[in-house]
């Protein structure tokens, strides 16, 4: 799993997928890091994101470096409200702190993933490694 976070810390800009109605959806985001196992992302609670993963908490996240290796990672998304972890995402981006202000912002979400799978590829012919979380 050392490699994949290697991976998303160097490409943490991606696309997030969801399901809502039973259709899925993607938009552009941002990893925001790993911490005891377990990798953070952050939302508001006022987007249709927010919503459908409330709905249905399944989730990938996929990212892909210049050389067109990728890294996916599904899981169940967890929501937390734990404030110094909030606090540590604020100051690992300037972008979220530019937006949100302050972690006690009352629109301001951040969820891990839990029971998770990641598969990183390339188009080298090599078989895909994957990794549980």
């Amino acid at each position: 799993m050392k490699e994949v976070i290697e991976f998303l810390n160097a490409n943490p800009m991606g696309v997030l997928a969801t399901v809502d109605g039973g259709r899925p959806r993607v938009r552009p985001w941002g990893f925001m890091f790993e911490r005891g196992g377990k990798l953070w992302f952050c939302t508001a609670n006022t987007k249709d994101v927010f919503r459908q993963l409330q709905k249905n908490p399944a989730v990938e996240f996929c990212a892909t470096s210049k050389e067109m290796v990728t890294a996916r990672v599904s899981g169940e998304a967890r929501f937390s409200s734990d404030a110094a972890m909030k606090q540590a995402i604020m100051e690992h981006s300037p972008l979220v702190k530019s937006i949100y202000k302050t972690p006690d912002n009352p629109i301001f979400e951040i969820f891990c993933l839990e029971h998770g799978q990641a598969t990183l590829s390339d188009m080298s012919g090599q078989p895909p490694k994957t990794f549980s979380f």
